[in-house]
Formats: structure tokens, C-alpha cells, sequence
């Protein structure tokens, strides 16, 4: 395991996970009958006060969110919330109009990069932070039980209304992120909006700051989001961006809180260089606070030296950008994320913004006048292998013979690598990663490791 300690996982939940509810469409959980429950209990939670109550919901580009929409918005007019309605907009537009229009509430229906048959729902506090395990807790608690209590009588319905001007004020937003004294003027971006939620925002905001735009992924029909577009599947957007020879390519995913860049040269970038490349621009700046940068587990091994050779440290968590957050504020750090893309900058918002973080590394391009190529190979990657153990039954984690077996091969490899042995949150799956400086003690060290998990789970 890690040296340092990642947050502890959540307690068990029956339909909230890491990042809020998610299934297939049309199915429990994620059905209008659910929806309605889900708009009824957190409208009773936050329900409080003498004040008007309001929810800000949003949603990407599935046609099931026709569906959980009204049925979310039946449950808080019911509850006795005003509900203000948003349409197509990314996870952090989200969570930035909740704060700014002064909601108890905001909700994302999203299952992020997830393909249309699946949907899901993210709930944002009034400070525009996702919900803690607690209060999800709560919500699931009063789900279960009997809402006619959470139901106000006709005089007290809430109201539901459209904000046109939702998207201008998000836009304006990113780019007040982008330092006033610079543009894009010359560059050439591909970005790929996985014909998800940023659609409209994305490409504006990059044209109005002058660069010379080249979309795709932006012509979503309610079933082709993610579909062979987005930070998952970057092969398209690398093809593009060659071929149109662009300076960099930019690949959100189906809610825009992820991020996956493509050099000049077609060669993907994922989230540990992005952080490296910003944490070495803000640290030399003086902007970066805490003297570190918080990560996942999953982070490479090169990423930590990079920052350590800078005398700053990689603070880990568990898998999921919610812990990511809550660490950094436990630290005071305003840079954090995801090897897969999400990246957390307080500074400009409160939860992963694909966007923002892009125009960020823009902005060190602009700044250095550098190629994407150059400027976002801070550090070379340790080898790195990852193999899913399927099981049924106890956790094989739980054996001594595992526990063992998985000790003796941290102190095998020492100082020269890492194992991180862990247990999915969605399915009977363990997962089995090292990271060392050779390939080849990569693959041997998982292989043994794999097979003595794998013949537990078979005993």
C-alpha cells in the first residue's frame, strides 16, 4: 500500500456511491420513481430556515435526462423548493451557479463519461462542494423511509423557472480564468466536447479568447454522447489535430469535468502531466499553496520525484475527485486531481472543471512560448500495470496468506516501486497495480500477486 495514508473509503450506501447515484436509464435506480423520491427527501433535508429555498438542476445531453429532470423537479415543487432550471451545462457550471444564485441545492444529471444508456445524479451543497458521505447518508436514510412529511401543503409549492442566461454566465466565468493580459491569438485547438454538456460553452469560450477553433463532438443527438469521442476515446481528437496541425487538442468528457489533452505531435497527455506542468508554473509564481499537490493512488510514482526534486510533496488520497477535495481543503492546497483528468482548482471553481484546466496549461503555453510537446513532458513515467481480480464471496483482502503475500512484495521492491492493492466501490472486483522502475519486476510483481488474490477467491 502507499506510504501515506489515503482518506479512508465511504461506509457502505445502497444508491449513493463515490460520486453521487448512477445506472442504467429507466431502470432503479435511475428511474423518474427514484428521481422523484431523491427530489422529495433532499428538498425535506434542505428544507430549513425561514428563507425561500431553491435548487439549481443541470444535466448533460441524454435523452433520459428528459426523463429525471421533471421527475426531480415534481419532487422538490413538492418539498416546497423554487427550482431553477439550467439545460445542457457542464458538472462545474453547476456548482458555480449554485453558489452564485444563492441555492441550498444545485444537481448534475450526468454519468459523466459514462455511454447514453447510463445516467446519474451529483448533488452540490449552497457552497457548491459535493455532498459528504454524511449527508448523502441522511438523504438515502429519508428516501427509504415515509416522505408525506416532506410534502408542504398547496400554498407552499415551490415554483419552477428557466435561467436563459445560464450558459453567458459560465462562459464568462472560464474566462476570467485566462489572464487578461494574454491571448490565444495563434493557436490552432481541436477541442472535443463528446457531444456532452459543453457543447455550446467550450468551443465559445476558446474563440472569444482568440484562438482559431477546430470542434467536434458537438452535435449531440441524445445518444451519441462519449461515443467514440472525449477524454475516453482521444484517437479522433490526436488524428484532427495532426491533421489540421494544431498546436494542441483539448478532450472533455460527457460532463466537462475531465480533462485529456493531445500534443502538436498527436501523443495524449493525461492528468499527472497536467498537474506537473501547472505546479511547477504556479510554484515558480508563488501562487501554489500548501507546498503540495493532492492526487490519487493511482498517481504515478514520477509525478511524486518531479514535485519532490521542487521540494514539494504529493499528498494521496482514495480513488474519487470528491476525496481529492475534501484533502486539499484539509491542507490548504489549491491544486489537485485525477491521473484520468479531473483537476480541482479552487481558485477558479469549486469542483473539477476540464475547461479551467485547460486554459490554465494555455496559459503556460502562451507564457513560455513553448510546444504543447515539450512543455507537458515534465516527468517520465515509471512503468505502471494494473490487473482487475475478479472474486465472489469475502474479499480475498481479508486472508492472511493475501495480506502476507502483499507485504512481502512492498518489501521486495523497496524503494523502487510501489503496490496498491484495492477493492472496487462498484463491483466484485479487486485491483491489482505496481509501478517500479522496470517493466519486466512491473509484470512479475503483478502476475504473482494477481495469481495468489485469484486462487483465494477460487478456495
Amino acid at each position: 500500500m502507499p506510504k501515506d495514508s489515503p482518506t479512508p473509503p465511504a461506509p457502505a450506501r445502497r444508491l449513493f456511491g463515490t460520486d453521487g447515484i448512477r445506472g442504467t436509464a429507466n431502470k432503479a435506480p435511475m428511474d423518474a420513481a427514484t428521481a422523484l423520491r431523491l427530489g422529495q427527501a433532499a428538498g425535506r433535508y434542505f428544507n430549513r430556515g425561514a428563507h425561500r429555498h431553491r435548487v439549481v438542476i443541470g444535466k448533460d445531453t441524454r435523452l433520459s435526462g428528459y426523463m429525471l429532470e421533471p421527475a426531480l423537479t415534481a419532487g422538490f415543487v413538492g418539498a416546497g423548493m423554487d427550482v431553477v432550471l439550467v439545460g445542457p451545462l457542464p458538472t462545474p457550471a453547476i456548482a458555480l451557479l449554485t453558489r452564485s444564485l444563492r441555492a441550498d441545492l444545485g444537481v448534475m444529471i450526468s454519468a459523466s463519461h459514462n455511454p447514453y444508456e447510463d445516467n446519474g445524479i451529483k448533488l452540490f451543497g449552497p457552497d457548491g462542494l459535493k455532498l459528504t458521505d454524511e449527508q448523502e447518508m441522511e438523504i438515502e436514510a429519508l428516501m427509504a423511509g415515509d416522505l408525506a412529511a416532506a410534502l408542504v401543503p398547496p400554498s407552499r409549492l415551490g415554483r419552477a423557472s428557466r435561467l436563459e442566461d445560464a450558459p453567458g454566465r459560465y462562459i464568462e466565468a472560464a474566462k476570467s480564468s485566462f489572464h487578461r493580459g494574454l491571448t490565444l491569438e495563434g493557436l490552432r485547438i481541436v477541442v472535443d466536447c463528446a457531444n456532452g454538456a459543453a457543447y455550446k460553452v467550450a468551443p465559445t469560450v476558446l474563440w472569444e479568447l482568440g484562438a482559431e477553433v477546430v470542434p467536434i463532438g458537438v452535435a449531440p443527438d441524445g445518444f451519441n454522447i462519449n461515443k467514440g469521442v472525449g477524454s475516453t476515446a482521444p484517437g479522433q481528437l490526436a488524428a484532427l489535430v495532426q491533421e489540421r496541425r494544431a498546436d494542441i487538442g483539448i478532450a472533455l468528457d460527457g460532463d466537462a469535468d475531465r480533462l485529456v489533452l493531445v500534443d502538436e505531435a498527436g501523443q495524449v497527455i493525461d492528468g499527472d502531466q497536467i498537474l506537473a506542468l501547472v505546479a511547477r508554473s504556479w510554484h515558480a509564481q508563488g501562487r501554489l499553496r500548501g507546498g503540495a499537490v493532492v492526487a490519487t493512488v493511482m498517481s504515478n510514482m514520477g509525478l511524486e520525484r518531479f514535485l519532490g526534486q521542487r521540494g514539494l510533496k504529493l499528498l494521496r488520497t482514495s480513488v474519487g475527485d470528491r476525496y481529492v477535495g475534501e484533502r486539499m481543503r484539509e491542507e490548504g492546497c489549491n491544486l489537485g486531481g485525477e491521473q484520468s483528468g479531473h483537476m480541482i482548482m479552487p481558485d477558479f471553481g469549486t469542483t473539477g472543471d476540464g475547461l479551467i484546466a485547460a486554459l490554465q496549461v494555455l496559459t503556460v503555453l502562451v507564457e513560455e512560448k513553448r510546444p504543447a510537446s515539450e512543455a507537458l513532458r515534465c516527468f517520465r513515467p515509471l512503468p505502471q500495470r494494473l490487473v482487475n481480480v475478479r472474486y465472489a464471496g469475502p474479499s480475498p483482502l481479508h486472508d492472511e496468506g493475501v495480506k502476507a503475500a502483499i507485504a512481502a512484495e512492498e518489501a521486495a521492491l523497496g524503494a523502487r516501486g510501489r503496490v496498491l492493492i484495492r477493492a472496487s466501490g462498484t463491483e466484485p472486483v479487486i485491483r491489482v497495480m505496481a509501478e517500479a522502475e522496470q517493466e519486466a519486476l512491473v509484470e512479475a510483481t503483478v502476475a504473482r500477486l494477481a495469481e495468489t488474490i485469484r486462487a483465494k477467491a477460487r478456495a
